[in-house]
């Protein structure tokens, strides 16, 4: 306390001690000029001028006026928001529910810079993904971005070490993202986020440890099985599913965007997409009937019957029976 109360009475000292030599210089040189330099001094042309005032107030007034001042705009930029005390306590709050349920887990937290190198974005996802990005040129021409996503500068981090960390990593982090796109109800453009991710594990086991973190999150803020539901399905299916279909590999990540673009448009509004990828319109319409499944016997039918997806559904199913998050986790072939 004495150390960080001493230091505001030492600056009160120093401007106060400098303002009196102000004020103590000032009022010498006004008395000399009021004596008529009767100690010999020199006296200015600016006290001996008696018209002073009036030849400044002129000057002044002959010259152009100036413009207003813009008045400051007091909203913070659009997609963005503020956190008042109220607001950075429920925000505290949560992000403390999440670093507790974390360490549970046993995660550990980390961190990147929210300011990261723009190729990092493009070199996966292709040069049209700057049009989500807030992405400019610095002062150093290097082309940066504000991130996006966190998954991207883990990979950098982990990259980084060249094989030096101890495998599995089990690291979570609560990053502030950015995305530069259409705002919606509830999505703006700046966004915090809660990670967890497990580096190392090959198997199911992983998901469904991260599975029962959500559950405990979900039950340490109050809210049950009944208000919340957590929808999964495996990559493998609609991997599965194309294949059967006779959809060539290269094809799967196109297929599957033209799919989930039937949640908001018809089926014939994406026809000349679908004939650019030199697909039929019988694909997409089985296709999307076998994604309506709600079980994974129903899933099962329609897949070989060594379906791998299958056998990594029944597992995480199972793990999550023995998690007790049975009645949180439910299965939909269309997510």
């Amino acid at each position: 306390q004495l150390s960080t109360t001493s230091p505001a009475r030492l600056a009160s000292r120093s401007i106060a001690s400098t303002s009196s030599r102000v004020i103590l210089s000032s009022a010498t040189e006004t008395g000399s000029a009021e004596k008529g330099g009767g100690s010999g001094g020199r006296v200015a042309a600016s006290v001996s001028d008696k018209d002073i005032l009036s030849k400044t107030s002129s000057s002044s007034s002959s010259s152009s006026p100036k413009p207003p001042a813009q008045a400051l705009d007091t909203n913070p930029p659009k997609g963005t928001r503020d956190f008042y005390p109220p607001d950075m306590r429920l925000r505290t709050w949560l992000f403390s529910q999440w670093r507790d349920v974390a360490a549970l887990y046993g995660f550990s937290e980390y961190d990147a810079p929210v300011l990261e190198s723009e190729s990092l974005y493009t070199r996966k996802a292709g040069e049209e993904v700057t049009q989500q990005l807030y992405n400019f040129v610095d002062k150093g021409e290097r082309a940066v971005a504000l991130r996006p996503e966190m998954t991207p500068s883990l990979a950098r981090m982990v990259m980084a070490k060249k094989g030096g960390l101890n495998l599995p990593l089990k690291w979570f982090s609560i990053p502030q993202c950015w995305r530069y796109e259409r705002m919606t109800r509830g999505r703006r453009r700046e966004h915090f986020q809660w990670n967890m991710d497990v580096w190392g594990v090959s198997g199911i086991e992983a998901e469904a440890e991260l599975l029962s973190a959500m559950v405990t999150f979900f039950e340490k803020v109050g809210l049950t099985s009944e208000d919340v539901g957590i929808k999964v399905n495996s990559r493998l299916v609609i991997g599965e599913v194309l294949t059967e279909l006779g959809v060539p590999e290269e094809k799967f990540a196109a297929t599957c965007v033209l799919v989930d673009k039937l949640e908001k448009v018809p089926l014939d509004a994406i026809q000349g997409e679908l004939e650019e990828l030199g697909l039929d319109r019988s694909v997409v319409e089985k296709l999307t009937s076998v994604l309506t499944n709600k079980s994974i016997e129903s899933i099962g039918a329609v897949l070989p019957p060594d379906s791998e997806a299958v056998k990594q559904l029944t597992q995480l199913f199972k793990l999550c029976e023995a998690y007790g998050i049975q009645d949180w986790v439910l299965f939909d072939a269309s997510v």
